[in-house]
Order: structure tokens, then C-alpha cells, then sequence
């Protein structure tokens, strides 16, 4: 194993050390619990959002902290869900007023962490709402949840609930808002090697030279099955035709489609990724009005990429279209 680190127990630490650093005119940091906010005092009248999950997905969640998207990030260990001590003081940081909003991805240790949380919000008579995301089209259960996994659709619901709570919406108008998007994006990906856990020191799984995972989780988790290793746009018709189907897009509507890439994938293969597609939507009439690639959910240094449709309406896009500024997206 060759990575940039010092002691691996020490790696998520370190990174909040230096991401603090590098951005603190976005966030400030803190350490024991950990958990990230934004920079300043949170705006008065403003619902707060608050997200977090395991680390090794930079720039999720962290990454998204700042105007127009989240108040509060909390980074568990790697792959790992952060624990409940973690979330109450972030949940208070980002909370001024006007509630909370709590935004998970489905994962168990998640799940159930961010539900303690809340309940002992609510004993300190803090208003806090969840919503929870389940993207994933590849599996309906997995080792890390019952149900379909939160992957990259959580970049979708953190900017459009984002915005709509910088433009002053109330807390059941950013849930509604939020769970729209849940209800209207899917996504699969695809490894095609996998990733090293630092304090584990060996792959999350096997893949021979010729294999691909088609249904990859974020965690390194196994897919829907080993496929030959085939052409991109081969493997492209692979994403794109379960997502299509379980929406069940129309000719005419608009999507976002965001291709996104597991971390060691270069942007010259996820615009490969992108342009099959892209053309895979139009053939059936669905029209891309946005579009996002780029590494946004990451798996590590896993080499790989997933394909994320969202159904969009007017005022999704103009919230998607809204400003945010943060270490990772920004317009």
C-alpha cells in the first residue's frame, strides 16, 4: 500500500487539520468531536443543514460547507459513520433559530447514529428534520443498509436544499424541497478496481485484470456482479439503462445528469463517460438542461465512475442554478 500519509489512524484528523487550513475563510474546524461549519456565526432566521457520513468520499461532505449548501459536516473514521456526539454539537452550531435540517444517507450506522442525534436535539428542544437518501439503483439491500444506498445523488439534494434555505424558505418547506429530490434522482456505478481502507492495509475486494464490479457502493462494498472488462461505452449503457428505467423518464423531461468519478478515475475517462451518456438520454428524448462531472462522491482511490439522473421541474433547476460558494462547488 502506497499512500500519502503518516499514521493511518491519524488520517482523518490530519485532513481536517489541513482542509481547515486551506479553506478558512469557508469553514472552521473542529476536532475533538470533529465536525466542520461554516466560517461566522449562522445566520439568523436561516434553516441549518447539517450532513455527514464516514470519511474516504472527499469532497463529501466537508467539501459542500459553505453558502448556498451546508451549515454543518460530520466526518466519521473512514467508512465509518460518525457517532452521535459528533452530530448533537453540529446540529447546534448550524441551528439559528429557524431548525434543522438532517440529511443521510442510507447506511445503518448512519441511520441510526444521526436518529440519536436527533433524539437528544429534541430533549434540548431543537427543532431537527430528516430526510434520508437512497439513490442507488444497484442493490435493494447491501452490507452497509437495509434498503437502497445514498451515493452521489447526495450532492443534488445538499445544493437544492441548500438554496432553498439561503433564499429563506421554513424548515417544512427545505424538507419537502429536499425529499423532491430524493424521490426524483437515481444512480449506478461502476468499479474498476478497488480501494484500499488506510488501517486495513489491503483491497475492500478482488478483481482480476479482466473484471469490472457493475453496482458498486461507495464503501468498496461489492456491486450486482463481475463483468469482462468492455469498452466505456459498454459499460456506460450498463449505468444509464437501470437508472432510466426505475425513473421512468419520458421524452421531453429534463434531467441533470451528473457523471461522477470514485477518485482515482481521471476527467478525460468521465467525459468519456459523459458523452455516451448524454447521447443514451437524448436518444430517448430526455433533455440534459445541467450537468455536473467531476470527483464529487468518492470511494478512495477507487477507479471507477457513477451516472446520476435527475429529474427535474422549473424551480429544482433555479435552486440548482442558485449561487453556492464552497471548497468544492461554487457559481
Amino acid at each position: 500500500m502506497k499512500k500519502l500519509l503518516n499514521d493511518p489512524q491519524d488520517a482523518v484528523k490530519e485532513t481536517l487539520e489541513g482542509f481547515g487550513a486551506a479553506h478558512a475563510d469557508l469553514v472552521t474546524v473542529h476536532l475533538d468531536p470533529a465536525y466542520v461549519v461554516r466560517a461566522g456565526e449562522p445566520r439568523a432566521g436561516k434553516v441549518g443543514l447539517v450532513s455527514g457520513g464516514g470519511s474516504g468520499h472527499e469532497p463529501l461532505h466537508a467539501g459542500f460547507v459553505g453558502l448556498g449548501m451546508l451549515d454543518a459536516a460530520v466526518p466519521g473514521a473512514v467508512f465509518t459513520s460518525p457517532t452521535p456526539d459528533q452530530i448533537a454539537p453540529a446540529f447546534e452550531a448550524a441551528d439559528s433559530g429557524a431548525g434543522v435540517l438532517a440529511i443521510v444517507k442510507n447506511y445503518t450506522g448512519d441511520v441510526l447514529n444521526f436518529e440519536t442525534a436527533v433524539e437528544l436535539a429534541e430533549i434540548d428542544d431543537r427543532q431537527v428534520a430528516t430526510v434520508v437518501v437512497n439513490d442507488d439503483v444497484a442493490v435493494e439491500d447491501s452490507l452497509y443498509t437495509a434498503g437502497r444506498r445514498g451515493v452521489a445523488g447526495t450532492v443534488a439534494v445538499e445544493k437544492i436544499a441548500g438554496a432553498a434555505a439561503e433564499r429563506g424558505d421554513d424548515l417544512a418547506a427545505v424538507t419537502a424541497v429536499a425529499q423532491r429530490v430524493i424521490d426524483n434522482v437515481r444512480t449506478m456505478g461502476v468499479a474498476l478496481t478497488a480501494c484500499t481502507v488506510p488501517h486495513v492495509g489491503k483491497p475492500s475486494f478482488d478483481l482480476t485484470d479482466d473484471e469490472i464490479e457493475i453496482g458498486i457502493g461507495i464503501h468498496g462494498e461489492p456491486g450486482r456482479h463481475k463483468v469482462p472488462m468492455a469498452s466505456a461505452d459498454e459499460i456506460t449503457d450498463q449505468l444509464v439503462a437501470p437508472v432510466v428505467e426505475d425513473l421512468g423518464l419520458a421524452s421531453g423531461e429534463e434531467v441533470l445528469l451528473l457523471v461522477n468519478g470514485m477518485g482515482g478515475t481521471p476527467s478525460s475517462e468521465l467525459y468519456v463517460v459523459y458523452r455516451r451518456a448524454r447521447a443514451l438520454l437524448s436518444e430517448r428524448g430526455v433533455v440534459v438542461a445541467r450537468s455536473l462531472v467531476g470527483n464529487y462522491v468518492t470511494s478512495l482511490e477507487m477507479q471507477g465512475a457513477s451516472v446520476t439522473v435527475l429529474r427535474l421541474d422549473p424551480e429544482l433547476t433555479e435552486l440548482w442554478d442558485a449561487p453556492v460558494h464552497t471548497a468544492a462547488l461554487r457559481w
